[in-house]
């Protein structure tokens, strides 16, 4: 069969219409509620495919290549292939014509009459029709469809409108390492990198000196700046380079309280958890501290650690599952149940089920009945589903999203579903839980996930070989999370030089290219530790005889270790909130990377900032030490350097002292101590 030339180059200038204006085609846009496929731009795809009618079709059977390609490519690849769904159907491939749009099944293969996809391009209504508007599909071409559509709507092995995409593995995986050649690395991780560097022609970043490296993985692994003493060992000549940084290493992760101390802040930002704010008032919200802080110093390996998560079998972990129970009414997509689905997905999964929990997803594979599958794994009650905020009428049944793995019993009471739950999320067969949770310590540690965004886990990484052999390796030691901190910043490529980039890098995931670690600014936590621990004025913990804490958060109430208050275990206050920490109403997985114009003016103007400095210079001026004495340490508090001969003029100039010997005053002091806290290189981890 043959469609006219004119009539093609009627249908092509169609296509040549930028859908998506509704203007163009006297439609309302469609909203998230209203988006369906009675009445959005789905119709605009089922038109294209089927303007059918009769036509002359010659009796043998349609051949796909050669009748049915052409067609859907000229009038409906535009919309409705390759990245775009219009109305959440995809042409991709058969499996995604038969899986449908928004309103279910659009294509029933071997039944064109009750194919929606035949309707839409048959029909005349101009609010139905496909194409909305321009030239029809001709009746030759309907006739086409239609036949192929009776026929079983066959498809041509292998082919597909989409280039190929990247597959998500969910299985894990344990690549083979490159070979260790001599002069190398011999660090796995370095391996790896090293063959990537070379595949993209790039070249290795210089190494860092041992005072840089002191303070960078200082910071990472305990949030607190190096002492003194720290950064003497770490530069002893005496003893080789490898085994002096393993032990500062090995020193910090085994420091259970600070380890706990700063880590607190990474879970708390991904569990919702926080000490005040939302819910806690009227018990809409449960804390998870207690269960978090000693999970953290007892360094809970990570499968049981999600396992107690998901199915705590105490009530002190249960508020994760729990969720916040909002006042007054609420959009369907923010119960309770529906926080589950949507929390579980994207902590340990890296999958975002918040599209999911309104409609099937316009930017992945998943469907609203899989969030509300998940969902009814928590619920104690009948679960609606609701699409758009609209009740369906169907119930949800308790359902896992990798049935592969396993499934859930929709009878078993909600405590056994939740067990079998967890034991699906933890299956060792499951390789996207480890992949998701060791993509984010990389992204914490070298500033860029190997997947990034790191809740994008369906995106491919930068190198799946890194990525697979940091999760088969964290499995492989008993999902030891130090041992995978420990593997990734004994590696060269953590050693190595930062990228002057220090914000959230700009080239999309499919034109990255890595390159080395990643400037990172100090967190809102690190950064106020770095000012109480470089002017001795952090605030009293808990000291031995259990006096009042400082704050009404339980852990520093019950810590009783008698060492200073760390930020993390504080109740937020302006100027974190200004840094960047979050409200926790919400997971979050990344803090902004950027500095933003509301903190700038904070840090130099804000009341929080000037008392804290004001405090911070009367605390050194009581040392009464001399101005070179007090500017050389505390160059090397915060630097973890001494001064230039440059800087140590300009500091002499801002305590205002006649001359090096001269014990300053504080405000002198005050005023070194905003040059340098406002100063990059003080605000970066490089």
């Amino acid at each position: 069969m043959k469609v006219s030339q004119s009539i093609s180059r009627q249908i092509s200038a169609w296509f040549l219409v930028p859908l998506g204006f509704p203007t163009l085609f006297k439609l309302p846009f469609p909203s998230h509620r209203s988006l369906h496929f009675g009445t959005g731009p789905a119709r605009w795809l089922f038109a294209c495919l089927l303007v059918c009618s009769q036509a002359d079709v010659q009796a043998d059977a349609v051949d796909f290549a050669h009748d049915v390609v052409p067609i859907l490519r000229q009038h409906c690849a535009e919309c409705h292939t390759k990245d775009a769904s219009l109305g959440a159907f995809s042409m991709n491939n058969r499996e995604a014509m038969l899986r449908g749009g928004e309103s279910g099944e659009v294509l029933i293969a071997g039944d064109a009459a009750n194919s929606r996809l035949i309707e839409l391009v048959r029909s005349t209504d101009e609010g139905d029709q496909m194409p909305p508007e321009g030239p029809r599909l001709t009746a030759d071409e309907i006739a086409i469809l239609t036949s192929w559509v009776n026929e079983g709507a066959k498809w041509e092995a292998g082919f597909s409108f989409a280039p190929a995409a990247y597959v998500v593995p969910l299985r894990p995986r344990t690549p083979e390492l490159p070979p260790a050649k001599p002069g190398e690395s011999p660090n796995p991780l370095d391996r790896i990198v090293n063959a990537y560097f070379k595949s993209h022609q790039t070249q290795w970043p210089a190494e860092i000196d041992d005072a840089t490296f002191a303070r960078r993985v200082t910071l990472d692994l305990t949030g607190l700046l190096p002492t003194a003493e720290q950064l003497q060992q770490v530069s002893d000549p005496s003893v080789p380079q490898q085994e002096r940084r393993d032990a500062l290493i090995d020193s910090l992760l085994n420091d259970r309280v600070a380890y706990a101390d700063h880590w607190i802040s990474f879970w708390n930002d991904l569990l919702r958890n926080d000490y005040s704010g939302t819910g806690f008032i009227d018990g809409g919200r449960l804390q998870i501290t207690d269960w978090l802080y000693d999970a953290l110093a007892s360094n809970l390996p990570y499968d049981q650690f999600v396992r107690q998560l998901i199915a705590p079998p105490n009530p002190e972990s249960e508020g994760f599952i729990r969720g916040i129970r909002w006042r007054g009414n609420v959009n369907a997509s923010q119960v309770r149940e529906i926080q589950f689905s949507q929390n579980v997905s994207q902590v340990f999964l890296g999958i975002n089920m918040k599209c999911a929990s309104c409609h099937d997803s316009f930017i992945d594979e998943w469907t609203l009945e899989q969030a509300y599958g998940l969902a009814a794994v928590y619920s104690e009650r009948p679960l609606e589903i609701h699409r758009c905020d609209k009740p369906t009428g169907k119930q949800a049944a308790a359902a896992w999203i990798f049935p592969e793995l396993g499934s859930i019993d929709p009878a078993a009471a909600q405590p056994e579903r939740l067990k079998q739950l967890a034991d699906l999320v933890v299956h060792p067969d499951n390789g996207r839980v480890t992949r998701t949770i060791v993509n984010r310590l990389w992204h914490r540690l070298m500033g860029r996930g190997i997947v990034h965004p790191v809740d994008a886990m369906s995106s491919p990484p930068f190198d799946a070989d890194l990525l697979d052999y940091l999760a088969s390796d964290l499995a492989a030691n008993d999902y030891d999370l130090k041992q995978t901190l420990r593997q990734i910043v004994r590696s060269r490529i953590y050693q190595s030089q930062t990228l002057v980039e220090s914000h959230e890098p700009s080239a999309a995931p499919a034109d990255f290219v890595f390159q080395g670690p990643t400037a990172k600014r100090l967190t809102a936590e690190q950064f106020i530790d770095a000012i109480w621990q470089t002017t001795q004025t952090a605030p009293a913990a808990i000291a031995a005889g259990g006096k009042k804490a400082p704050t009404p958060n339980p852990i520093a109430q019950q810590r009783g270790t008698g060492t200073a208050a760390r930020a993390a275990l504080l109740n937020s206050d302006l100027l974190m909130r200004a840094l960047g920490r979050p409200s926790r109403e919400q997971v979050v997985t990344t803090r902004p990377a950027d500095l933003s114009t509301l903190q700038a003016i904070d840090l130099t103007n804000g009341s929080e900032m000037s008392n804290l400095l004001k405090g911070g210079a009367q605390s050194l001026a009581k040392q009464e030490a001399s101005a070179e004495t007090l500017i050389d340490s505390f160059f090397l508090a915060c630097l973890s350097r001494q001064p230039t001969a440059a800087e140590k003029k300009l500091a002499l100039d801002l305590l205002e002292v006649a001359g090096p010997a001269d014990v300053p005053g504080p405000t002198g002091i005050e005023d070194l101590l905003w040059a340098v806290y406002m100063h990059p290189e003080f605000q970066l981890i490089r």
